[in-house]
């Protein structure tokens, strides 16, 4: 039996098939499950359920189809722009790319920070990318105000308290006295800023220039090109779609 007809026999998780369908993530399609909009065949339905071939789901009364492909959009972020799906921001990330399937972000920039986010049709892959436990490297460079030095570094790179936790340690290469560049495997709310408060220093500029593999390259500011085949193959191991 392989690997899409073993899928059909033991079915699909709800919530991936809601994510795969590119109107959400699965952690959405969860809180969605659980406030009682999500349906299969007409009945209510309930976390932990699974789809098989023939069922209909359907969210707000709407048919869930799932995506035969996936699009995945590199876009070189400019300031003043907010990682949101929500067009009553008039500043959304969605309405300023423009593209003509339904999207969303893989994670999030600040609104005042630049540089590469990953945004795609396929919910099941926002949490690949974002689960704390793959340990996926976003590496940045940061401008500030105050100077900094080789105990800025230390510091930075031996873990900061913030949040309530210990930042996981990182590695910090210093550029100049007012420039360093940052690589992280976890990505808690405003981490670097809030990391910089804590040794007093500011952040002036913040730019994200690499996720995984993924370089910003050449791509200019406020612009976006869709991933090749081959840069695809880092997130579905040589598959380019997440149809099976």
């Amino acid at each position: 039996m392989d690997q899409k007809e073993n899928q059909d026999y033991n079915g699909i998780s709800l919530n991936k098939y809601i994510s795969q369908s590119g109107i959400c993530s699965r952690r959405e399609a969860d809180r969605w499950i659980e406030s009682g909009r999500v349906k299969i065949n007409g009945v209510k339905s309930f976390k932990g359920n699974r789809v098989f071939p023939g069922d209909k789901v359907k969210v707000d009364g709407r048919l869930v189809k799932r995506k035969k492909s996936s699009t995945l959009i590199l876009f070189n972020k400019p300031p003043g722009i907010t990682c949101t799906t929500d067009r009553r921001d008039k500043t959304n990330i969605i309405d300023f790319i423009g593209y003509s399937e339904r999207i969303f972000p893989i994670g999030r920039l600040d609104k005042p920070s630049t540089g590469l986010i990953l945004l795609t049709n396929d919910g099941d892959l926002v949490n690949k990318v974002l689960r704390k436990e793959n340990k996926n490297e976003k590496e940045y460079v940061v401008s500030t105000v105050q100077k900094i030095d080789k105990r800025f570094k230390k510091n930075m790179e031996g873990g900061i308290p913030i949040l309530g936790t210990t930042t996981l340690p990182c590695k910090v290469k210093i550029i100049h006295a007012h420039k360093f560049s940052i690589i992280l495997t976890q990505g808690l709310n405003r981490q670097i800023r809030r990391m910089c408060e804590y040794l007093g220093v500011q952040v002036k500029t913040l730019k994200r220039v690499r996720i995984m593999q993924l370089n910003l390259g050449p791509l200019k500011e406020g612009k976006w090109r869709l991933l090749t085949a081959d840069e695809k193959k880092i997130f579905y191991g040589g598959k380019n779609d997440q149809s099976s």
